[in-house]
């Protein structure tokens, strides 16, 4: 280079000394020197910005762990064995559930057009490069940095098997990095022909004729066109070859397993066409053969739609499978030194560690154990298939993704249930929905609802017992008020029954009692205790919204959690979270994840009892009745029922001291179940029946468990039984002669204190007034329907004797009817029992069932009509975010 800038420079020495040339001289060496200059700056630049790059690039890798070759070649060829799952017991599940089928093969045992038609598409320098292509890679750089509209890619194979078996489909800079690293790495440990074999076993191809997502050329070649990838022709080699660029748009079937119509068809067509095309630019086929494979008519071959038979227990394989997911992203993410908290506020990081979490139970042969009893779920799923009582299946109208097609799919009534064990959390059995081939959610676990007034005792009720506002037979208002255009009523609208206990406003389950006492404590933020109690999608507008009290919850809850957190009352206020995956094992036996109970105090042991206690009497002679007359064994049973707005959803739970019991029903596009009651029952009664036949199948199953084993809820110390005055909740005096109670109280908040509400022997006006607040309301419905003065004069006394083992739970204590009680009491009903047919009744210790026995003992208490916001200007409106329900009936 220095001798060639000598010569030129001579040269031009010579030429200026020429006549003419003397100012000539002058510019051209200015030039030149400009020239020179000039090219000194492209170089430096060139040499600054490829150090920049460089740079960079070390940046981005200078974290990844230095793969040794075993390492990297296990993981390149680990793609086979996958994962098993147990019930409870280790009894044998099945393999793991896997969307991907894989059939093994060599290159020995694929054809050659096959392999052409892969390298004149994806890779055509493959036998060349050293993993990489540079001015492919520069070219996908350029294209990103420009944004250009045309994304040519850039991958070798060898940087798609990275991609695939080590890395994730991250879209980032970093991941690039990594992929660019770890193929040139690879092509020291592997020959080009094992990665040439891994690739064609590892790439995805679409669907097969079942509708399975499908990955490898052999199992391609079976699924696509029912012959193995040896026997491929050269139409066919090249039409599975164009389907790794976009598995999904050219595989020939829909994911039901049916072949797509002509015009989508036609994508992965054309896309034969240009691997062809692509074929025959490169040399592999001749113009000839190019010219005969592009009439081929390659529709023909696509293998018939097949149809395999459905798994026998889909919703506990997939919920297995998902909470597996979930245990193993942590450990993947721990292991690489992630704090495990990040998982759940960063979607993008959560993503990737499920990615790998998949990758990694799916290829690496884990034992998954699951705390499911199988002959328990068995049962279960029984019941639910043989209940008649559901309610009219519906029809909905669908829109295919794929197709664009509009079709009429049933919608039955859905139900969701699930057994916990309350020491320890484990879940048992659940009933995941009616037909997974229907609906493939498990309503028992991933679906959230308003939880109506199964909200009571869990939100209001045991929160101002734990705060010492009331005990279990403290008057509370059942008296109308209006706040703004908010509006709520009882069940029965025209009910109002004056100052009840709330014992009594818990058994029958009524709406106003609830709102105002929520009221009371709402500053206090009880919600706070229901996030204690593992419900998990709270969100601000829960704090300030007074219907909160009665489940109108922004998104709802499910029935695990719903079901959970009563099991805490069982639990005397410790609350277990459920689980369902007990332990992982790797294949060399080491126990990668075992299970540990984790317990957090959300009520004391006096609260527990004493809401536990006022829950026996739902059962005894409120609005779970009918659940109890049905039941063929009798245990300590305490339960709650709920009913959202407009019947749109109904809940029963119940739990003895050893396991919990929760269901739920509803259309899934809500939507009123009150609807076929004639032939049905009403749906209050449908979900007491549906409650009882579970329990019935879990004594069928496990007699000890379904009875707790005679055990009873034992009343802690700190829980005594004190009489008082019925109107005021104080000290017994001469003028409330004739209106005595007895109930339990938390001695260590709460007892009875001095009389303070009467003057002049009535209730005073300033009692009246702070009873009714915040809400305000009619003073004279304080009384009931009739004047106090008219009332007749009745004891009212409540035994708070322990229950006996050998009885029913909910006769475990005694009292009788407070005076106030009014004609038109919701639990009891003039109406005429009406049948529903042959067939419709169940054996049981009382006789034949009706569904519409009772019908209104048994209803919840629907009435809330509009859904309200605590706001400092009670006439402002809330707005309807189109997720709130809120409840009716509980």
């Amino acid at each position: 280079m220095k001798e060639w800038i000598a010569t030129i420079n001579q040269k031009l020495d010579q030429l200026a000394e020429k006549t003419g040339m003397k100012y000539f001289r002058i510019t051209s060496s200015v030039i030149w020197n400009l020239f020179l200059i000039f090219i000194l700056f492209v170089v430096m630049g060139l040499v600054f910005v490829g150090s920049i790059g460089a740079g960079y690039f070390a940046s981005l890798v200078k974290h990844e762990p230095n793969m040794p070759k075993s390492e990297m070649r296990q993981a390149i060829f680990n793609y086979e064995e996958t994962s098993t799952l147990y019930f409870a017991g280790n009894k044998y599940l099945g393999k793991m559930r896997t969307d991907l089928e894989r059939q093994r093969t060599t290159l020995d045992k694929i054809s050659p057009y096959v392999i052409d038609a892969v390298l004149a598409t994806e890779d055509e320098y493959f036998y060349q490069h050293n993993g990489i292509v540079p001015k492919a890679v520069l070219r996908g750089v350029f294209q990103d940095v420009s944004n250009s509209s045309t994304q040519t890619g850039g991958s070798t194979l060898t940087q798609q098997l990275i991609k695939n078996q080590i890395l994730t489909n991250e879209v980032s800079y970093e991941r690039k990095a990594k992929e660019l690293l770890l193929a040139m790495r690879l092509e020291h440990f592997m020959s080009k022909d094992e990665i040439l074999q891994a690739y064609l076993n590892v790439i995805p191809y679409g669907r097969n004729a079942s509708g399975r997502n499908i990955a490898g050329i052999e199992t391609a070649a079976q699924g696509i066109f029912n012959k193995s990838a040896k026997k491929l022709n050269l139409a066919q080699s090249a039409y599975i070859a164009g389907i790794p660029q976009s598995p999904y748009a050219y595989t020939p079937f829909t994911q039901k397993g049916v072949l797509k119509d002509k015009e989508n068809l036609r994508l992965g067509i054309n896309r034969m066409k240009t691997v062809l095309y692509r074929m025959n630019d490169t040399g592999y086929i001749t113009d000839k053969q190019y010219k005969k494979a592009l009439k081929y008519n390659i529709v023909k071959d696509f293998r018939k739609p097949e149809v395999q038979a459905e798994e026998k227990y889909p919703y506990v394989t997939y919920e297995i499978e998902d909470r597996a997911k979930e245990i193993m992203a942590r450990i993947l993410a721990k292991k690489d030194g992630i704090d495990t908290n990040r998982l759940k506020n960063e979607e993008k990081l959560k993503q990737k560690y499920k990615i790998l979490a998949d990758r990694e139970l799916r290829s690496k042969g884990y034992k998954i154990y699951s705390t499911i009893d199988k002959k328990m779920y068995d049962h279960m799923q029984e019941v639910k298939n043989n209940f008649p009582y559901y309610g009219p299946t519906l029809t909905t109208q669908q829109t295919d993704q794929e197709t664009g097609k509009v079709s009429t799919t049933p919608d039955p009534v859905q139900v969701g249930s699930i057994v916990i064990e309350n020491k320890t959390g484990k879940i048992l059995s659940f009933v995941g929905g009616r037909d997974h081939n229907i609906k493939e959610v498990n309503h028992a676990t991933q679906t959230t609802r308003s939880n109506g007034s199964t909200m009571k005792p869990l939100l209001v009720y045991a929160p101002a017992i734990q705060y010492g506002l009331i005990g279990a037979g403290s008057p509370v208002p059942d008296v109308k008020f209006k706040l703004g255009e908010w509006e709520p009523k009882n069940y029965t609208e025209t009910d109002e029954r004056g100052l009840i206990s709330a014992r009594e406003a818990l058994k029958d389950s009524q709406n106003l009692p609830a709102i105002r006492l929520y009221a009371k404590i709402m500053n206090r933020k009880p919600v706070e205790l229901l996030k204690k109690n593992g419900f998990t999608s709270l969100v601000p507008d829960d704090y300030t919204n007074y219907a909160t009290s009665i489940g109108a919850l922004s998104k709802g809850v499910s029935v695990e959690e719903d079901t959970n957190a009563f099991a805490t009352f069982a639990n005397g206020g410790q609350f277990v979270d459920a689980y369902m995956v007990s332990k992982i094992v790797n294949n060399q036996g080491k126990v990668v994840y075992k299970h540990k109970t984790k317990t957090n105090r959300v009520f004391n042991e006096q609260t527990s009892y004493i809401t536990t206690d006022m829950l026996r009497d739902v059962l005894k002679s409120g609005t779970g009745a009918t659940a109890n007359s049905n039941l063929k064994f009798r245990a300590d049973f305490a339960a709650k029922t709920g009913t959202s707005q407009n019947y749109n959803d109904v809940w029963f739970v119940g739990y003895n001291p050893d396991i919990s019991l929760g269901v739920w029903m509803g259309y899934d596009q809500p939507q009123t179940l009150n609807q076929g009651n004639a032939v049905y029952g009403i749906p209050s009664t449908r979900v007491n029946l549906l409650w009882a036949r579970l329990m019935n199948a879990l004594y069928d199953t496990n007699p000890g468990l379904a009875t707790a084993g005679g055990k009873t809820f034992k009343q802690p110390a700190g829980v005594v039984s004190r009489t008082f005055c019925g109107y005021t909740g104080n000290a017994l005096t001469s003028a409330c002669a004739g209106n005595s109670r007895t109930d339990l109280f938390n001695a260590n908040v709460m007892v009875p204190g001095a009389e303070t509400g009467f003057s002049g022997g009535r209730l005073s006006d300033t009692f009246i007034q702070n009873m009714l607040a915040p809400f305000g309301g009619d003073p004279s419905k304080v009384y009931g329907p009739k004047p106090l003065k008219e009332k007749k004069s009745q004891t009212q006394n409540r035994s708070a004797n322990k229950p006996n083992s050998n009885s029913q739970s909910t006769q475990s204590t005694t009292r009788n009817k407070q005076n106030t009680q009014q004609n038109n009491n919701s639990s009891t009903s003039n109406s005429e029992d009406k049948s529903i047919g042959q067939g419709s009744s169940q054996s049981n210790q009382t006789g034949q069932t009706n569904p519409n026995k009772d019908k209104d003992k048994d209803k919840d208490e629907n009435a809330s009509n509009n859904n309200q916001n605590n706001s400092n200007n009670a006439s402002d409106d809330k707005k309807d975010d189109g997720h709130k329900t809120e409840p009716d009936d509980d």
